[in-house]
């Protein structure tokens, strides 16, 4: 497997992309609330880009086959068992729902890629749990991707937490290397693998992004193509970082 590593100067391109994903997570902290639709979420989160002269990377984006749909959002937006892909529609949000914000962006030739999970008004207490449990999940990842430690290292720790925790880790979607493309070379497992994988070194940068579940891991993609839900109908959050190894551990690139 060929791992492309970062120059320094490349890190600091990305470690510029990264933080303009964190502004715009702060700004858009401040408008999801219920009654707010997610097409109106999308709006904000393309105004801001447009202001920071930064490229949306998820609209128009189709994936694989190349005659799959193409993405008509320029975030992901993922209400309470969507897992992940969710289309930023005229649905509306409520008081006590979930919803996963994924952004991804290109600045100055590089990408930045995060996803938080809010809470929309009070929420109840399963909820609350989920996203606390799975915020741990990917600082537990994060602190595992330390130089010299090995690729599954990573999901081996998530996954022994979510076990503990009760909950489940979704299997088939993964983190992924990041840098001047969004999909690069390696693809991050968040659940236990049989080997350890490639040796973790200074230079590599890649996303960690656990999709938690409370009840069964196991998924269904709905007719639009894009959404993905939980097979049970339960809960899911996730939130994600970009990363870079170096030999005093791993950095978050999308931060403040």
């Amino acid at each position: 497997m060929f791992i492309p590593l970062k120059r320094p100067r490349d890190i600091e391109r990305m470690r510029d992309a990264g933080r303009i994903v964190a502004e715009v997570f702060e700004i858009l902290a401040e408008h999801i609330q219920p009654e707010v639709k997610l097409s109106y979420l999308d709006a904000v989160v393309t105004a801001h880009l447009e202001k920071y002269g930064a490229s949306p990377l998820y609209k128009g984006y189709r994936g694989n086959p190349p005659s799959h749909p193409p993405f008509p959002g320029v975030i992901c937006a993922s209400v309470n068992e969507e897992i992940c892909h969710g289309l930023p529609d005229d649905r509306i949000l409520k008081e006590g729902d979930i919803v996963g914000i994924d952004i991804g962006l290109k600045y100055k030739g590089f990408c930045g890629d995060a996803c938080k999970t809010f809470a929309v008004g009070q929420i109840s207490a399963e909820a609350q749990r989920l996203l606390t449990v799975a915020q741990e999940c990917l600082r537990i990842g994060i602190e595992a991707a330390q130089y010299g430690n090995y690729l599954n290292d990573i999901g081996m720790d998530i996954n022994n937490y979510a076990d503990q925790q009760e909950v489940s880790v979704v299997r088939e979607w993964g983190g992924h290397g990041v840098g001047r493309s969004l999909h690069e070379s390696p693809s991050v497992s968040h659940v236990r693998q049989v080997g350890r994988g490639p040796k973790l070194k200074p230079g590599m940068t890649f996303t960690i992004e656990p999709m938690i579940n409370i009840g069964t891991y196991e998924w269904e993609l709905l007719d639009d193509g894009w959404t993905v839900v939980t097979k049970d109908g339960q809960l899911s959050a996730q939130f994600e970082h970009t990363i870079a190894i170096t030999t005093n551990g791993p950095e978050i690139l999308t931060k403040l």
